[in-house]
């Protein structure tokens, strides 16, 4: 019999098996012709049969590299920006307007003008990935300050606290879980722009590069295979900031 923590242990698992079952009853009920839509046992034996080739490590790292970079350049200017900005509500509202007016527009659409600026180079795909993500950490650095516990600032304001200690030690600490959150948000964002910028780019490698050679050329085996990796990535991205999340802000909801 499973006890309550190994039922615990088992439930990510739900998600996957869910999705081979669903992608077999496709099949199954002839919704899909398998020209299109490959067997699962068939597709993760081509990923797998990737992988055991070294033929998938070229793109995946050329991927990873680009998030890095643009996500590395977003935390940089978006961590300040968003600190300073954050500390004075009224400072942040005048450009309020102009952060969520780009926030809302879709990155990719602004494609040709990056293209426009600097080219069909790596330097591109990066660029505007980092534009991207950094207006997500920007705002979620900005109201994690803003939305600092303002009982305990104004308990240090009365007990005369100097400014720079109530700056450091209670807002710049509270603001962190909503900080990390942006960070979690902007390296997905970064590396879904990478993936866009790969396929409608010129380049040579990465994930996005692979999905649309692939489609292109009809090889619907290796296309499935490269989007489940891209989307596993996406995952493990995803996973490795909550795990930090958890060991770095251990207070995180915490009265």
């Amino acid at each position: 019999m499973i006890n309550k923590d190994h039922f615990q242990k088992l439930l990510p698992l739900i998600g996957p098996i869910a999705l081979l079952l669903l992608w077999s009853l496709i099949l199954e009920a002839k919704w899909a012709k398998p020209i299109l839509l490959p067997p699962p046992g068939a597709t993760l034996a081509y990923m797998a049969d990737s992988f055991m080739s070294g033929a998938i490590f070229g793109d995946l790292f050329a991927t990873i590299k680009r998030t890095f970079y643009a996500f590395a350049i977003a935390t940089a200017i978006g961590v300040p920006l968003g600190i300073i900005l954050g500390s004075n509500e009224k400072i942040y509202r005048s450009v309020e307007f102009l952060i969520d007016f780009f926030r809302s527009t879709p990155s990719s659409a602004l494609i040709p003008l990056f293209m426009l600026i600097f080219g069909i180079t790596d330097i591109n795909k990066i660029a505007i990935a980092a534009f991207a993500a950094v207006l997500v950490i920007l705002f979620n650095s900005a109201y994690g300050v803003m939305n600092a516990k303002k009982t305990r600032v104004n308990a240090a304001k009365t007990m005369g606290i100097p400014t720079r200690f109530i700056f450091k030690d209670i807002l710049l600490m509270e603001s962190l879980p909503q900080t990390f959150v942006g960070l979690r948000m902007g390296i997905s964002m970064a590396l879904v722009i990478v993936i866009v910028a790969e396929m409608f780019i010129g380049s040579e490698n990465g994930l996005g590069h692979r999905i649309i050679d692939a489609q292109q050329v009809f090889n619907v085996k290796e296309m499935y295979s490269s989007i489940l990796i891209t989307g596993a990535l996406g995952y493990g991205l995803n996973l490795l900031f909550l795990i930090s999340e958890k060991r770095i802000v251990h207070w995180g909801g915490k009265a």
